[in-house]
């Protein structure tokens, strides 16, 4: 069980993500890193998701190994045709990517949520924690000029 949850906590689900970026912030060596993924299920939307990643010097005296801060930034553009036939219409939204931050019990996540009445994608990252939970999130929206409509039997 103990492997499955190992397993489960380090799997990426959904978009993957590319580096783009890496800036250096101190002496010490600790980054932020600029990441960018396509929303494979709409298309035509790309998110840039900024974190901290802690250096080997700064886990060191601090003395936490396997964690990273929860907190990020994001950003979404529209980069091609949008369509919205098939995503979730559920108010908890969708997930669309997922990083560990931690060796077991803690991802950045970013999930998706459609806001049908001013026709707005949202993009919410968060960290998700298991022991504490998290309130550090960053949003960004993309608006829906010229998406596809609904597939023929959804709302």
């Amino acid at each position: 069980m103990r492997k499955l949850l190992l397993f489960l906590s380090v799997m990426p689900f959904g978009a993957f993500a590319e580096t783009v970026g890496e800036i250096g912030v101190d002496w010490v060596g600790n980054d932020i890193i600029i990441e960018s993924f396509e929303d494979t299920a709409v298309g035509g939307v790309t998110c840039h998701l900024a974190y901290f990643k802690r250096s080997v010097i700064d886990r060191l005296s601090k003395g936490n190994w396997f964690e990273d801060p929860s907190n990020s930034a994001i950003e979404c553009a529209q980069t091609g045709p949008i369509d919205i036939s098939d995503i979730s219409r559920a108010p908890d939204g969708e997930n669309v990517f997922s990083e560990s931050r931690s060796l077991i019990f803690k991802s950045l996540r970013v999930k998706r949520v459609l806001d049908e009445k001013n026709q707005v994608l949202i993009y919410l990252a968060h960290a998700n924690e298991v022991t504490e939970g998290s309130a550090k999130m960053a949003i960004a929206t993309v608006p829906l000029f010229n998406a596809a409509p609904p597939a023929p039997g959804q709302p």
